[in-house]
């Protein structure tokens, strides 16, 4: 699993790449840690390059969402394939974030 996070345009865009399963979530969590600083900032999750999330990985994104919104901050998530929009779908997440496509 490998966690890339640049700002791009005054955002902060945290790129996800491979599998977002329990091994993966700690390391994963942790290098996602600059998000949870970030104020008035919009945040973009781009999952294009992610095969896979678990529900451990799901709590992350709604770590992110949580800490965000008090700071003035959007999470939009980008680039789900049909698999984990799915997955968004079945567990209600769909109806948390907001979508770019």
């Amino acid at each position: 699993m490998n966690t890339t996070i640049q700002e791009i345009d005054g955002k902060m865009v945290a790129m996800l790449e491979g599998r977002l399963d329990t091994s993966a979530s700690p390391e994963t969590e942790k290098a996602m840690q600059p998000l949870y600083n970030c104020e008035n900032q919009d945040i973009i999750i781009d999952c294009s390059k992610l095969e896979y999330i678990s529900s451990s990985g799901l709590r992350i994104f709604l770590s992110v969402l949580k800490n965000a919104k008090p700071k003035g901050c959007h999470v939009y998530i980008s680039g789900l394939n049909d698999d984990l929009r799915q997955v968004f779908a079945m567990t209600g997440f769909i109806n948390l974030f907001e979508f770019k496509s």
